[in-house]
This record gives C-alpha cells, sequence and structure tokens, in this order.
C-alpha cells in the first residue's frame, strides 16, 4: 500500500476525487477537508456586475409570478456559478454533501447507475455490478430519454439526478435509447447499493482475474487481499493476472495509487498540475510489487473512466502490462471537495491528471496497445473425430499414460470467458505472454 509519509503536509489537508462524470449513486467522495483556497484575485471587485446581480434579484423578487425568498434565490444563485464551470464541478447541498461521503465507504442508496451529459442527454457512462441498474441489463452509452415519463433533454443534470434518487424500494421507470435505435422502457426499484469494489477468481489454473468495479478507500487493500488468495487458491506462482478495469467509473485518487502500486517496483504513477500549491502531486511506487511480476493484461472501454484511466494509463506508460479493449472515456481532471458551514460543500475541478510519460488524459482517454471490440461468442458444436486411440489394436503411448479416444473429454465448467468475447481473448494474449516469458 502506499506510503503517505511523503504527503504529510496534505494528508489531513486535501481530498482528490476522481470520479465519473456527475457520477449518480456512485459519486465517490472525500475523506478529509482541504486546506487553503486558491490565490484570491488583487482586482477589485466587478462593482457594475454586482450592482446588475442585485437588481437582478429585486426585479426577480417584485415581479416573478409567485413570492421567491433571498435564500432560495442566493442557493441558485451558487449552483448557477458553479454548474457553468465544467460538467464537474458542482454546489452540495447538506442531502448531495452526505451522499457524497457515502459512497466512499461502498454503500449508498440509488440505481447503480453512473451518468454524463451529451448533448442534451443524460448518458448513461457504466452501470456498476450488481445494482439494480445492472441487472436490468442498462448499458454504458445509453441515453436516458424520460424518467417516469417526463422528458429529461433540457434538465441540469442535478436535476435529472435527483429525480432518479427516491425512497428505497420505490419503482421507476427510465426511458432508454440504445445505438440510435427505437425508445424503450425499463423499470427498476431504488436500492441500498452495497458495492464490493474487488472481484476475484481463477479463469484457468496459474491465470488469474481481477476486476474492480470502483475506486473506494478500501480497493487498494482489497486488491492486496485478492493477489494472496489467487497465489493460495493456484497453489504456486501465477502464470499471468487480468486486470478488468471496464465500466468503471473512477472512484478516490489515493485508491488508484495503491493499485498500481502492488503492480510495479518502482517509477511514476501519476501527477497533477493545478493552480494551487496543494494540488501538485506526484505519486510514485514504493517498491512492493505483490504481482510478483508475472505477465498482466489490463482491459478498459469507453465506461473506464478517471480513476481507471489513471491504472491504465501508469501500467502502460511503465511496460508492465499490455492495455486491450477499447479506448478510455477521456476524464482527466481532478475535483477537490470543499466543504462550507452548515453542512454544505462545493466540488471543483483544481488540476488535471498526467501519466508517468506526461501525456493528459482530458477529452481523449486511453488508446488501448491492442483493440478488441465487443462480440458476441456463439458456440460451435465440435464434431468429434475419430481417434487412433480408438482403432483396435492401436499402439498405446511409449511414455505412459491413458488412451484419449473420442468422447473422452469432459465437459467443462462455465466460466466468464466462455461468453466474454474480450476476456477471452486477453486470456489468449496472457497464455502466449506467459509462453514466450518461460513461465
Amino acid at each position: 500500500m502506499l506510503h503517505l509519509s511523503r504527503l504529510t503536509s496534505l494528508a489531513l489537508t486535501i481530498a482528490l476525487v476522481i470520479g465519473a462524470p456527475l457520477a449518480f449513486a456512485a459519486q465517490p467522495a472525500p475523506t478529509v477537508a482541504p486546506a487553503g483556497t486558491a490565490a484570491t484575485s488583487k482586482a477589485p471587485l466587478p462593482l457594475e456586475e454586482l450592482r446588475t446581480f442585485a437588481e437582478v434579484m429585486d426585479r426577480i423578487k417584485a415581479a416573478y409570478v409567485e413570492p421567491v425568498d433571498d435564500k432560495t434565490l442566493l442557493e441558485n444563485a451558487i449552483k448557477g456559478m458553479l454548474s457553468n464551470l465544467d460538467p464537474h464541478s458542482a454546489y452540495l447541498g447538506p442531502e448531495d454533501f452526505t451522499e457524497l461521503q457515502e459512497s466512499t465507504s461502498g454503500e449508498f442508496g440509488g440505481l447503480g447507475i453512473e451518468v454524463g451529459a451529451e448533448d442534451g442527454f443524460i448518458k448513461v457512462v457504466s452501470p456498476i455490478d450488481d445494482t439494480p441498474a445492472s441487472k436490468a441489463g442498462i448499458q454504458a452509452g445509453d441515453f436516458i430519454v424520460k424518467i417516469n415519463g417526463a422528458p429529461t433533454r433540457g434538465q441540469t443534470m442535478t436535476e435529472a439526478v435527483d429525480k432518479m434518487r427516491g425512497k428505497i424500494g420505490q419503482k421507476i421507470t427510465l426511458t432508454l435509447v440504445r445505438d440510435g435505435g427505437t425508445p424503450f422502457d425499463v423499470t427498476l426499484a431504488r436500492a441500498v447499493i452495497q458495492v464490493k469494489s474487488v472481484k476475484a477468481q481463477l479463469l484457468e489454473t496459474g491465470y488469474a482475474y481481477i476486476r474492480i468495479t470502483q475506486f473506494q478507500v478500501k480497493t487498494g487493500e482489497e486488491v492486496s487481499k485478492a493477489l494472496a488468495k489467487l497465489r493460495k487458491d493456484n497453489g504456486k506462482k501465477l502464470n499471468g493476472i487480468i486486470l478488468d478495469l471496464r465500466n468503471n467509473p473512477g472512484g478516490v485518487l489515493q485508491a488508484a495509487v495503491e493499485v498500481v502500486d502492488h503492480f510495479i517496483t518502482k517509477g511514476l504513477i501519476v501527477y497533477t498540475k493545478g493552480r494551487i500549491a496543494n494540488s501538485e502531486l506526484r505519486f510514485s511506487a514504493t517498491g512492493k510489487d505483490e504481482s510478483e511480476a508475472v505477465p498482466m493484461v489490463v482491459l478498459i472501454n469507453g465506461g473506464s473512466a478517471s480513476a481507471s484511466e489513471i491504472v491504465a494509463g501508469a501500467l502502460q506508460d511503465q511496460k508492465r502490462a499490455v492495455v486491450m479493449g477499447t479506448t478510455s472515456f477521456g476524464k482527466g481532471s481532478v475535483q477537490t471537495v470543499l466543504p462550507l458551514n452548515n453542512d454544505r460543500a462545493l466540488k471543483i475541478t483544481t488540476a488535471l491528471y498526467f501519466t508517468p510519460n506526461g501525456r493528459s488524459i482530458q477529452a481523449q482517454g486511453i488508446v488501448p496497445d491492442i483493440e478488441v471490440r465487443k462480440a458476441k461468442i456463439t458456440s460451435e458444436a465440435d464434431g468429434e473425430y475419430f481417434k487412433e486411440a480408438d482403432l483396435q489394436g492401436h499402439l498405446g503411448n511409449g511414455n505412459g499414460g491413458a488412451d484419449k479416444p473420442s468422447g473422452s473429454a469432459s465437459k467443462a465448467k462455465a466460466m466468464p470467458q466462455d461468453d466474454d468475447y474480450q476476456l477471452a481473448q486477453a486470456l489468449s494474449l496472457l497464455k502466449g505472454l506467459s509462453i514466450t516469458s518461460g513461465r
């Protein structure tokens, strides 16, 4: 796990949050409050604009069809001030701030959808594994055009997200458009989302599979435990590892750094650049490679965002893994959560992050070393061929061992790679890397 001693001055002051674009139901939360603020401008206050602001408030209060109090107007002004900066900066009221903090623990209420905005519509960045959204078949790239029959076009991201939140167990109907097709409805019930960020298993003897669904505070620790268990289950050193970051919308920056640290022995992992001093950080490996340097493949796709891109970019730049799949989402900005009074907070973009080789991922994404698009696997019945061992009076094997006539092969247990084309291709590549490396 990454040592924090070199970040002592920041450890209790700054919370860097790397998440999907305005995440719904899985937006990562800060762990501590940031220190200081950006350098204040020495320019005089724009008095003319302030007079205009005050005049607008007076006109609204005097002429709007219904009475509006000052508190509501000022809160709306603050929200507008933040929402027009970029898609990821926002003003967080008490409920939003609480939900942001709860999501880091991996348990919160919602549908389990990460969403962003595109051309005025609400777009699914990725459904979270084992949530109502994923179980209902919602896919990355789907457009949410209606929520309970009300069109989403023209709504702000916050308004749409608020409508998708609600009482646990209450049903909600989303109207989706997939690949430009005909709109269709999906009805699902809101639930307490309990997300286990790391899943792991052996795909075959010697070949490990680790999937990270999102980056939470304890994700680095969970990956460490998963690696130890996989080695124990395998009974010997692994031949290779597949790290699956597909549809992973991001999460806490520190967790991404810790995950990379489990797979490399030295070198830079990620660095950030911003205007304030506290936003310029560099994270490097601590020298502990828990993966034992075995061959490695990282899977990404268009739903892999932010912290996922940090991990894939670092392992790619350090020549530690082959990155396979499709180009990632392209969110390369860092959001800092600034707590305010009355349980409110600002979430503002304070920096951009860069891979070890100095690449900015913002609006470009990570391009895989080997592009493999999603495809369906259809298995053909393998006609059983007549074999030497079927012939009467055939010679036995000179080195010993039982004969293998046709029909002797046992039916294999169903595994994830059986109907996942990208995963199957990653496993095939990993076997080739293992063979050529002499493992």
